[in-house]
């Protein structure tokens, strides 16, 4: 544990760079996370976005450089406090919302997870929906991914692409939802190539290109 972690800070990265072979997909990576703020990346396809939030969620180690997460824990050490949602659905068609996210849970032994009713309950979705998956909406598919990710209550939300192919109503429906868990305190990072879909929640802006921070903007919340 690092005891000189601030407690107000969710994640410090320190020059992380990510090689994969020759290629650097980030590049010295200097940055703070506050609790309880919402931060979007930008950037094209290729920029890092993706590699940034897998880093941070504990699924890649940085070639070089630090990354500690709450008190100072390296992220694959606090796995149970982050959630992740990929932009692939890692849901299954043939299953209702419920049966999904009764599967995922299981995969939880002995963590105090939410209910599948309570989490469908709190992304808007209706626990009692016979539907299978495969005949949702895009925008109830992304709900329940991330209903998915709520389960097990964690402390830090990493979402990649949430807003992807969603009509403007479904996209509307998601920012507030996401604007309500960060007012529960959770730290809420977001890739999206639709900035002004993030705006409202947005508490910062980082830019990126070429695997590298290129600017670091307040945003302007209005949720």
């Amino acid at each position: 544990m690092n005891e000189s972690a601030s407690p107000g800070t969710c994640a410090q990265l320190e020059n992380v760079s990510k090689l994969f072979g020759s290629f650097a997909a980030l590049r010295q990576i200097s940055v703070g996370l506050e609790l309880g703020k919402c931060y979007v990346l930008i950037g094209e396809n290729g920029a890092g976005k993706s590699t940034l939030l897998r880093i941070l969620a504990g699924l890649l180690r940085p070639s070089f450089g630090t990354v500690k997460v709450f008190s100072g824990d390296e992220p694959h050490d606090a796995r149970d406090r982050i959630g992740y949602m990929s932009h692939a659905p890692m849901l299954y068609d043939e299953l209702t919302g419920v049966e999904n996210l009764r599967y995922f849970a299981s995969l939880y032994p002995g963590r105090a997870c939410l209910s599948p009713a309570e989490a469908l309950e709190q992304v808007g979705l209706d626990p009692g929906l016979q539907r299978m998956l495969g005949q949702y909406s895009q925008g109830m598919r992304q709900r329940t991914s991330l209903a998915r990710v709520l389960l097990a209550q964690p402390e830090l939300l990493l979402l990649d692409e949430p807003f992807s192919n969603m009509d403007v109503e479904s996209v509307r429906q998601m920012v507030e939802l996401l604007a309500r868990f960060r007012q529960s305190n959770r730290t809420i990072v977001i890739t999206t190539h639709q900035r002004d879909s993030a705006a409202p929640i947005a508490d910062y802006i980082l830019a990126l290109k070429a695997g590298r921070v290129v600017s670091f903007e307040p945003g302007n919340p209005t949720l």
